[in-house]
């Protein structure tokens, strides 16, 4: 083990190794939160478990005789593993073509590796058995931390195995139950984090979905059958909707608001929107609604205010990007289309958005707490807010503005400690504003630092009822994690959330 190349080849396979772990596995494919992914995840974990006592042999110690055939085997096992591995994902999941190029050139640096280790272990297995502790100086140093590294995510990748049951979400037709059977639905945005589970409830309920998007190749991740169409030109005038779902934009805290990306920001809402005005001119028959997307960005910074939707707003860019979205969707309404303007809070989900973002690092111990803490998070659970769109579609008094959040707003301070309980980590960091607004500026400003105290009176008032109306019980909800005979957080005084 002391040839250069040799180590040379086993630290490319340790930094191929940590890429596909944390760009794949944790922050695009995110497996440990993808309860389909149970059988890969624990083949990932015992792999890993192999990986450690691998790198920690070569390491520290030379085996003779028959520790030299033990390692031998673990080596030959760690093959069949990973064999096992790949078609397991082929399986159940599709592979980005990065993960692809990556496994293909570890399989092979892997296949250089054994190569160059056959005659040394062959040698050492005609030995007496002995393990000799060796030390290859640097080589070593960073053999150990890589079975430190494998170590940790081989425990984790087994413990969010058995997560995953726990993270099932039951059946989706349910979600959508309160509509008549049999409607036909255009969802634009409908293969985003809200509109893709939309799409899947109304389709397992049997009902007809046409989906547009301008990337059709996400497509095929939707839940079958549906029609996709990437232009509004391509749905005939004989056409009929009962109902039309308007989700489209551009993500809006996804960067620096620079003025290009604010102009995007509202262009792709209003072009979209505008677009849906056009169809329905066109119709011969019109849609009985429609549920077009807007959110409580409308109010602006509002402090500890209680708001409803009579509730004046504060001058923002978000409320202008609102605005200018909720006057391109109530022009629709003199086709005589009933038009609800929903005025989303942070939708949650372990799938995607915020929440998908935060998982990680809280899970390693990363939980933060933003600014002060004290500004108000208006949320909603992303099943809740399918089911409050299907409630809208089908409660025909209802129009205009709807706020479509939990009844209980929360604390930036008190969303921390509920995240952090549910995952079982500790938070104690905390990033001051100004150290954001430097950083991100007024997308800082407006979005992670803003305080707005957001309650569904609509809704509520029109006997809607949410399944996740507090934060804590919710998160360990849709978590996984093992229920507590107590629903409170400690330290969160959920009746002063309440108005």
């Amino acid at each position: 083990m002391t040839d250069p190349f040799l180590w040379t080849l086993i630290s490319v396979q340790i930094a191929m190794g940590l890429f596909d772990t944390l760009y794949h596995h944790e922050l695009t494919e995110r497996l440990a939160w993808r309860a389909s992914q149970k059988l890969e995840l624990r083949l990932h974990g015992i792999r890993n478990f192999f990986y450690g006592l691998i790198f920690l042999c070569f390491a520290w110690i030379e085996p003779h005789g028959l520790f030299a055939a033990a390692l031998a085997l673990v080596l030959v096992l760690e093959v069949v593993i990973t064999l096992w591995d790949f078609v397991e994902e082929d399986i159940s999941r599709k592979l980005p073509w990065t993960e692809r190029i990556n496994h293909t050139l570890l399989t092979l640096n892997y296949g250089a590796i054994l190569a160059l280790l056959a005659p040394i272990l062959w040698q050492w297995s005609q030995q007496p058995t002995a393990a000799t502790f060796v030390s290859y100086g640097w080589w070593s140093v960073m053999a150990s931390l890589a079975a430190c590294g494998v170590a940790v995510f081989a425990a984790r990748d087994l413990l969010a195995a058995a997560r995953s049951e726990r993270l099932l979400r039951g059946d989706p037709a349910e979600l959508v139950s309160v509509l008549p059977p049999h409607r036909h639905v255009l969802v634009t945005g409908g293969t985003g984090f809200v509109g893709s589970r939309l799409v899947e409830a109304l389709v397992s309920a049997g009902h007809d979905v046409t989906v547009l998007t301008r990337n059709a190749g996400k497509a095929g991740a939707l839940c079958h059958p549906v029609r996709v169409i990437t232009s509004l030109d391509q749905v005939r005038n004989g056409a009929h909707f009962d109902a039309l779902v308007n989700l489209a934009g551009d993500p809006i805290a996804n960067g620096l608001w620079t003025a290009k990306k604010r102009a995007r920001i509202i262009r792709s809402r209003v072009q979209t929107t505008e677009a849906l005005e056009a169809l329905v001119a066109r119709l011969d028959r019109k849609p009985d609604c429609l549920i077009s997307g807007s959110a409580i960005g409308w109010y602006g910074p509002r402090g500890d205010e209680v708001l409803t939707e009579k509730s004046e707003p504060a001058a923002a860019f978000t409320r202008e990007v609102c605005v200018r979205w909720e006057q391109a969707a109530a022009k629709i309404e003199k086709f005589n289309v009933r038009v609800i303007r929903l005025r989303m809070g942070l939708v949650l989900g372990v799938d995607g958005g915020m929440l998908a973002q935060l998982l990680t690092p809280f899970e390693f111990g990363g939980g933060t707490r933003l600014g002060d803490g004290r500004q108000w998070m208006s949320w909603i659970e992303r099943d809740d807010l399918v089911r409050a769109i299907a409630h809208a579609i089908a409660d025909g008094t209802l129009s205009g503005p709807v706020n479509a959040t939990a009844p209980v707003p929360v604390r930036n301070d008190a969303f921390t400690r509920a995240l952090a309980q549910a995952v079982r980590r500790p938070a104690f960091l905390r990033i001051p504003a100004w150290a954001l607004t430097w950083a991100l500026g007024d997308m800082a400003r407006e979005t992670m630092l803003v305080s707005q105290r957001v309650i569904p009176k609509k809704l509520i008032d029109h006997g809607f009822e949410f399944r996740h109306a507090e934060i804590a019980p919710m998160l360990r909800k849709i978590t996984g994690a093992k229920p507590e005979p107590s629903a409170d957080v400690p330290g969160i005084d959920t009746a002063d959330a309440k108005p």
